[in-house]
Protein backbone atom coordinates (compact mmCIF):
# COMPACT_ATOMS: atom_id res chain seq x y z
CA UNK A 1 0.00 0.00 0.00
CA UNK A 2 2.71 2.27 0.33
CA UNK A 3 3.95 1.90 -3.45
CA UNK A 4 0.27 2.80 -4.29
CA UNK A 5 0.27 6.01 -2.08
CA UNK A 6 3.79 7.11 -3.49
CA UNK A 7 2.31 6.52 -7.19
CA UNK A 8 -0.73 8.34 -6.19
CA UNK A 9 1.31 11.09 -4.68
CA UNK A 10 3.67 11.07 -7.89
CA UNK A 11 0.73 11.52 -10.46
CA UNK A 12 -0.90 13.90 -8.74
CA UNK A 13 1.84 16.26 -8.82
CA UNK A 14 2.24 15.62 -12.59
CA UNK A 15 -1.03 16.25 -13.06
CA UNK A 16 -1.16 19.79 -11.44
CA UNK A 17 2.19 20.19 -13.71
CA UNK A 18 -0.19 19.30 -17.14
CA UNK A 19 -2.91 21.58 -15.85
CA UNK A 20 -1.05 24.48 -15.39
CA UNK A 21 0.97 23.64 -18.47
CA UNK A 22 -2.51 23.48 -20.35
CA UNK A 23 -3.82 26.79 -18.74
CA UNK A 24 -0.62 28.53 -19.65
CA UNK A 25 -0.72 27.54 -23.11
CA UNK A 26 -4.77 28.42 -23.49
CA UNK A 27 -3.41 31.85 -22.76
CA UNK A 28 -0.47 31.97 -25.00
CA UNK A 29 -3.21 30.43 -27.91
CA UNK A 30 -5.44 33.29 -27.11
CA UNK A 31 -2.40 36.23 -27.90
CA UNK A 32 -1.21 34.05 -30.97
CA UNK A 33 -4.36 33.51 -32.53
CA UNK A 34 -5.34 37.27 -31.93
CA UNK A 35 -2.08 37.92 -34.18
CA UNK A 36 -2.62 35.40 -36.71
CA UNK A 37 -6.26 36.33 -37.45
CA UNK A 38 -4.98 40.30 -37.45
CA UNK A 39 -1.68 39.57 -39.94
CA UNK A 40 -3.97 37.35 -42.50
CA UNK A 41 -5.90 40.62 -43.77
CA UNK A 42 -2.65 43.13 -44.03
CA UNK A 43 -0.87 40.39 -45.63
CA UNK A 44 -4.31 39.42 -48.11
CA UNK A 45 -4.58 43.09 -49.26
CA UNK A 46 -0.66 43.53 -49.71
CA UNK A 47 -0.69 40.96 -52.40
CA UNK A 48 -3.68 42.66 -53.83
CA UNK A 49 -1.96 45.38 -54.22
CA UNK A 50 1.31 44.11 -55.33
CA UNK A 51 -0.92 42.34 -58.20
CA UNK A 52 -2.70 45.51 -59.08
CA UNK A 53 0.95 47.24 -59.54
CA UNK A 54 2.19 45.02 -61.61
CA UNK A 55 -0.87 45.78 -64.07
CA UNK A 56 -0.34 48.98 -63.70
CA UNK A 57 3.04 49.11 -64.29
CA UNK A 58 2.74 47.09 -67.95
CA UNK A 59 -0.32 49.14 -68.79
CA UNK A 60 2.03 52.61 -68.14
CA UNK A 61 4.82 50.27 -70.38
CA UNK A 62 2.08 49.68 -73.37
CA UNK A 63 1.89 45.91 -71.95
CA UNK A 64 5.71 45.12 -71.71
CA UNK A 65 7.90 44.21 -68.65
CA UNK A 66 9.27 47.47 -68.47
CA UNK A 67 9.82 46.87 -64.12
CA UNK A 68 12.88 44.17 -63.60
CA UNK A 69 12.82 43.01 -59.95
CA UNK A 70 15.23 39.90 -58.94
CA UNK A 71 12.42 38.80 -56.64
CA UNK A 72 10.03 38.82 -59.46
CA UNK A 73 12.18 37.45 -61.86
CA UNK A 74 12.49 33.62 -62.10
CA UNK A 75 14.90 31.21 -62.98
CA UNK A 76 15.81 27.80 -63.41
CA UNK A 77 15.67 26.34 -60.21
CA UNK A 78 18.80 24.18 -59.98
CA UNK A 79 19.37 24.95 -55.79
CA UNK A 80 16.44 24.93 -53.41
CA UNK A 81 16.55 25.83 -50.25
CA UNK A 82 13.74 24.41 -47.54
CA UNK A 83 12.83 26.47 -44.65
CA UNK A 84 11.42 24.49 -41.79
CA UNK A 85 9.71 26.43 -39.07
CA UNK A 86 9.35 23.65 -36.29
CA UNK A 87 8.55 24.47 -32.10
CA UNK A 88 11.94 24.92 -29.58
CA UNK A 89 10.04 22.85 -26.92
CA UNK A 90 8.62 19.23 -26.82
CA UNK A 91 5.58 18.69 -25.04
CA UNK A 92 3.59 19.60 -28.01
CA UNK A 93 2.26 16.16 -28.91
CA UNK A 94 2.71 15.16 -33.16
CA UNK A 95 3.37 18.64 -33.72
CA UNK A 96 6.99 18.47 -34.11
CA UNK A 97 6.58 14.82 -35.67
CA UNK A 98 3.72 15.97 -38.13
CA UNK A 99 6.18 18.74 -39.79
CA UNK A 100 9.19 16.58 -39.68
CA UNK A 101 7.54 13.92 -41.59
CA UNK A 102 6.18 16.66 -43.96
CA UNK A 103 9.71 17.99 -44.48
CA UNK A 104 11.03 14.42 -45.10
CA UNK A 105 8.62 13.31 -47.44
CA UNK A 106 9.32 16.74 -49.47
CA UNK A 107 13.08 16.18 -49.26
CA UNK A 108 12.37 12.46 -50.53
CA UNK A 109 10.61 13.35 -53.84
CA UNK A 110 13.19 16.59 -54.50
CA UNK A 111 15.39 15.96 -57.88
CA UNK A 112 17.24 19.05 -57.20
CA UNK A 113 20.22 20.07 -55.08
CA UNK A 114 18.67 21.41 -51.71
CA UNK A 115 19.82 22.61 -48.28
CA UNK A 116 17.57 23.24 -45.07
CA UNK A 117 17.44 26.38 -42.99
CA UNK A 118 16.13 25.55 -39.75
CA UNK A 119 13.50 27.95 -37.90
CA UNK A 120 13.53 25.90 -34.24
CA UNK A 121 15.44 23.80 -32.13
CA UNK A 122 13.39 20.17 -32.79
CA UNK A 123 14.10 20.47 -36.41
CA UNK A 124 17.81 21.68 -36.00
CA UNK A 125 17.98 18.62 -33.64
CA UNK A 126 16.26 15.86 -36.04
CA UNK A 127 18.18 16.67 -39.12
CA UNK A 128 21.57 17.59 -38.03
CA UNK A 129 21.21 13.70 -35.78
CA UNK A 130 20.57 12.44 -39.70
CA UNK A 131 23.40 14.52 -41.41
CA UNK A 132 21.10 16.37 -43.29
CA UNK A 133 23.06 19.69 -44.70
CA UNK A 134 21.69 22.53 -42.60
CA UNK A 135 22.91 25.93 -44.05
CA UNK A 136 21.44 27.63 -41.50
CA UNK A 137 19.53 28.05 -37.99
CA UNK A 138 17.30 30.25 -35.97
CA UNK A 139 16.57 29.11 -32.29
CA UNK A 140 14.41 30.31 -29.13
CA UNK A 141 12.61 33.42 -31.60
CA UNK A 142 10.50 32.79 -28.32
CA UNK A 143 6.55 32.66 -27.55
CA UNK A 144 5.41 35.83 -28.95
CA UNK A 145 6.82 36.07 -32.48
CA UNK A 146 9.15 40.04 -33.26
CA UNK A 147 8.49 41.11 -36.39
CA UNK A 148 12.12 42.41 -36.05
CA UNK A 149 13.58 39.29 -35.44
CA UNK A 150 11.23 38.00 -38.54
CA UNK A 151 12.69 40.43 -40.66
CA UNK A 152 15.95 39.43 -39.86
CA UNK A 153 15.40 35.91 -41.01
CA UNK A 154 13.33 37.14 -43.86
CA UNK A 155 15.93 39.61 -45.23
CA UNK A 156 18.54 37.06 -45.18
CA UNK A 157 16.69 34.38 -46.76
CA UNK A 158 16.36 37.43 -49.50
CA UNK A 159 19.86 38.00 -49.55
CA UNK A 160 20.36 34.40 -50.23
CA UNK A 161 18.14 34.19 -53.04
CA UNK A 162 19.53 37.53 -54.93
CA UNK A 163 23.11 36.40 -54.90
CA UNK A 164 22.10 33.13 -56.74
CA UNK A 165 23.23 31.59 -53.78
CA UNK A 166 19.66 29.75 -53.97
CA UNK A 167 17.46 29.56 -57.16
CA UNK A 168 14.29 28.74 -55.42
CA UNK A 169 13.18 29.17 -51.29
CA UNK A 170 10.26 27.36 -49.44
CA UNK A 171 8.53 27.78 -46.19
CA UNK A 172 7.69 24.17 -44.60
CA UNK A 173 5.06 25.03 -41.48
CA UNK A 174 1.98 24.06 -40.03
CA UNK A 175 -1.07 26.04 -40.73
CA UNK A 176 -3.32 27.27 -38.13
CA UNK A 177 -6.68 26.46 -39.07
CA UNK A 178 -8.80 26.49 -35.52
CA UNK A 179 -7.69 25.04 -32.33
CA UNK A 180 -8.50 21.58 -33.08
CA UNK A 181 -7.00 21.17 -36.36
CA UNK A 182 -3.39 21.94 -37.76
CA UNK A 183 -1.85 21.43 -40.88
CA UNK A 184 1.41 21.34 -42.19
CA UNK A 185 2.14 22.90 -45.78
CA UNK A 186 5.09 23.76 -48.30
CA UNK A 187 4.96 27.41 -49.86
CA UNK A 188 6.89 28.86 -52.39
CA UNK A 189 8.49 32.68 -50.95
CA UNK A 190 10.63 33.21 -53.79
CA UNK A 191 10.99 33.90 -56.35
CA UNK A 192 7.35 36.08 -56.21
CA UNK A 193 6.44 34.78 -59.69
CA UNK A 194 2.65 34.24 -58.51
CA UNK A 195 2.14 37.53 -58.30
CA UNK A 196 3.25 37.86 -62.34
CA UNK A 197 0.96 34.25 -62.96
CA UNK A 198 -2.22 36.00 -60.88
CA UNK A 199 -2.56 39.34 -62.61
CA UNK A 200 -2.15 37.41 -65.72
CA UNK A 201 -4.77 35.02 -65.51
CA UNK A 202 -7.18 38.15 -64.12
CA UNK A 203 -6.11 39.65 -67.08
CA UNK A 204 -6.95 36.58 -69.10
CA UNK A 205 -10.59 36.14 -67.60
CA UNK A 206 -11.15 39.69 -68.07
CA UNK A 207 -10.70 39.53 -71.57
CA UNK A 208 -12.91 36.49 -72.03
CA UNK A 209 -16.02 37.80 -73.56
CA UNK A 210 -19.20 37.96 -71.42
CA UNK A 211 -16.85 38.31 -68.53
CA UNK A 212 -17.24 41.80 -66.43
CA UNK A 213 -14.61 43.93 -65.35
CA UNK A 214 -16.39 45.47 -62.87
CA UNK A 215 -13.51 44.95 -60.17
CA UNK A 216 -11.36 46.16 -62.01
CA UNK A 217 -13.12 49.62 -62.55
CA UNK A 218 -11.26 51.75 -60.38
CA UNK A 219 -8.11 53.55 -61.44
CA UNK A 220 -5.23 54.39 -59.24
CA UNK A 221 -2.68 57.15 -59.28
CA UNK A 222 0.81 55.96 -57.84
CA UNK A 223 3.47 58.64 -56.58
CA UNK A 224 6.44 58.18 -57.89
CA UNK A 225 5.45 55.48 -60.29
CA UNK A 226 4.25 52.16 -60.42
CA UNK A 227 7.53 50.49 -60.68
CA UNK A 228 9.08 52.55 -57.83
CA UNK A 229 6.08 51.56 -55.24
CA UNK A 230 6.32 47.88 -56.74
CA UNK A 231 10.17 48.10 -55.68
CA UNK A 232 9.20 49.16 -52.12
CA UNK A 233 6.93 47.13 -51.51
CA UNK A 234 8.16 43.44 -52.71
CA UNK A 235 10.50 43.04 -50.02
CA UNK A 236 8.19 44.15 -47.15
CA UNK A 237 5.76 41.40 -49.01
CA UNK A 238 8.99 38.85 -48.30
CA UNK A 239 8.74 40.00 -44.86
CA UNK A 240 5.22 39.70 -44.23
CA UNK A 241 4.99 36.42 -45.66
CA UNK A 242 7.76 35.21 -43.07
CA UNK A 243 5.84 37.02 -40.14
CA UNK A 244 2.96 35.41 -41.26
CA UNK A 245 4.21 31.91 -41.58
CA UNK A 246 6.12 32.19 -37.89
CA UNK A 247 3.05 33.44 -36.24
CA UNK A 248 1.10 30.65 -38.20
CA UNK A 249 3.65 27.85 -36.90
CA UNK A 250 3.42 29.54 -33.18
CA UNK A 251 -0.29 29.34 -32.72
CA UNK A 252 -0.39 25.87 -33.82
CA UNK A 253 2.28 24.94 -31.23
CA UNK A 254 0.32 26.03 -28.51
CA UNK A 255 -2.81 24.68 -29.50
CA UNK A 256 -1.18 21.37 -30.46
CA UNK A 257 0.56 21.95 -26.25
CA UNK A 258 -2.72 22.70 -25.01
CA UNK A 259 -4.09 19.61 -26.51
CA UNK A 260 -1.38 17.29 -25.35
CA UNK A 261 -1.22 18.70 -21.87
CA UNK A 262 -5.18 18.24 -21.61
CA UNK A 263 -4.81 14.74 -22.57
CA UNK A 264 -2.27 14.24 -19.99
CA UNK A 265 -4.02 15.86 -17.42
CA UNK A 266 -6.99 13.69 -18.04
CA UNK A 267 -4.75 10.11 -18.15
CA UNK A 268 -3.45 11.43 -15.09
CA UNK A 269 -7.06 11.38 -13.60
CA UNK A 270 -8.02 8.17 -14.80
CA UNK A 271 -4.73 6.72 -13.53
CA UNK A 272 -5.28 8.48 -9.79
CA UNK A 273 -8.85 6.76 -9.83
CA UNK A 274 -7.19 3.01 -10.68
CA UNK A 275 -4.57 3.22 -8.29
CA UNK A 276 -7.25 4.74 -5.88
CA UNK A 277 -9.32 1.72 -6.33
CA UNK A 278 -6.35 -0.66 -5.94
CA UNK A 279 -5.21 1.07 -2.56
CA UNK A 280 -8.91 0.99 -1.13
CA UNK A 281 -8.83 -2.91 -2.63
CA UNK A 282 -5.69 -3.68 -0.83
CA UNK A 283 -6.76 -1.41 2.46
CA UNK A 284 -9.80 -3.69 2.52
CA UNK A 285 -8.07 -7.15 2.22
CA UNK A 286 -5.81 -5.78 5.09
CA UNK A 287 -8.65 -4.92 7.04
CA UNK A 288 -10.08 -8.13 6.71
CA UNK A 289 -7.05 -10.46 7.20
CA UNK A 290 -6.82 -8.52 10.48
CA UNK A 291 -9.64 -9.01 11.79
CA UNK A 292 -9.86 -12.86 11.12
CA UNK A 293 -6.62 -12.69 13.02
CA UNK A 294 -8.25 -11.00 15.91
CA UNK A 295 -11.40 -13.29 15.54
CA UNK A 296 -9.06 -16.55 15.46
CA UNK A 297 -6.88 -15.38 18.73
CA UNK A 298 -9.77 -14.85 20.61
CA UNK A 299 -11.38 -18.40 19.26
CA UNK A 300 -8.13 -20.03 20.24
CA UNK A 301 -8.28 -17.98 24.01
CA UNK A 302 -11.50 -19.58 24.85
CA UNK A 303 -10.89 -22.88 23.75
CA UNK A 304 -7.46 -23.20 25.98
CA UNK A 305 -9.99 -21.55 28.76
CA UNK A 306 -12.42 -24.60 28.50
Amino acid sequence: MRDIKRRISSVRNIQQITKAMELVSATKLRRAQASVLAARPYAQKLEEVLTRLVKANRAQAGGKKAFRHPLLEGRAAKRVAYVVITADRGLAGAYNTNLIRRAEQELAAEQREWALICVGRKGRDHFHRRGRPIHSEYLFLGDDIDFLRSREISRALTDLYVSGQFDEVNLIYTQFISTGSQRPVVVRLLPLSGLVAEDEAVQAEAEQPGVSAEGEAAEYIYEPSPAEVLGLLLPRHVDMQVYRALLEAKASEHAARMRAMRAATDNATEMIRTLTLSFNRARQAAITKEIAEIVGGAEALNLGSV
